[in-house]
């Protein structure tokens, strides 16, 4: 009898632990649906360069508009941090990673469109009000900015073909050049993730079709002329 007693009190332990474990994933995920929304809005607001004949919004504004946002999302990661902890960090950084490279995605686009230079991930993450020190538990994992860093390279090939069709030459040669340098700098790195080995095979027909679009702008005449001509 003392033997059951015992196995029903450690089984209901194990409930009381996970219910507790449940409902820090629910809280979890409720900060979780308030980054994908901001996400969305982020999505939105950046279809804008691919319509500049349409938009109403100069690239600029639209950089603005994405920054600004970002005051929400430093909030929302704020409330994760104090929610999970340095210690439960990687028990649970799964249900916000997705999300997390997407905003790695967008801000290295928006570097990209206000400077024309490659975005570090220190910048990245102070953006979001992260860290790059995994001893500092709330962090920007490498792994997940070298994916914003190859899912801006997809955005940067789409924006190529939009601006020759929208009459503008210049941007995809200054996208040409950069995503040129971009992959050269990932062919230094030997790759472990399986799932970043897959994108940065993606990266090359992404420079392959940018390519493309400028041996176009080339072949017919269509290029920036240069002082003197």
């Amino acid at each position: 009898m003392d033997g059951e007693v015992g196995v029903f009190g450690m089984f209901r332990d194990i409930e009381s632990c996970l219910k507790t474990e449940h409902d820090v994933k629910e809280k979890i995920r409720d900060n979780v649906n308030d980054l994908e929304q901001d996400a969305r809005r982020i999505s939105t607001i950046l279809q804008g360069i691919h319509q500049p004949c349409s938009a109403g919004s100069t690239t600029q504004q639209i950089c603005h508009q994405v920054k600004a946002i970002f005051d929400s999302v430093r909030v929302c990661y704020e409330k994760l941090s104090l929610l999970v902890g340095k210690q439960q960090y990687f028990k649970y950084c799964n249900l916000w990673q997705g999300v997390t490279t997407r905003f790695s995605f967008y801000l290295s686009l928006v570097e990209f469109l206000e400077s024309g230079t490659l975005v570090e991930r220190q910048k990245v993450a102070e953006l979001m009000g992260l860290s790059v020190e995994k001893s500092a538990g709330f962090h920007l994992e490498l792994d997940d900015y070298l994916c914003g860093l190859l899912l801006m390279a997809v955005e940067l090939s789409r924006l190529a073909v939009n601006c020759v069709t929208a009459g503008d030459f210049q941007t995809p040669i200054k996208i040409s050049k950069f995503v040129y340098d971009l992959e050269a700098g990932f062919r230094l790195l030997n790759l472990k993730n399986d799932f970043l080995r897959k994108k940065y095979d993606g990266l090359k027909y992404d420079s392959k079709k940018i390519e493309q679009v400028v041996y176009d702008i080339k072949i017919r005449g269509l290029g920036p002329k240069i002082e003197g001509e």
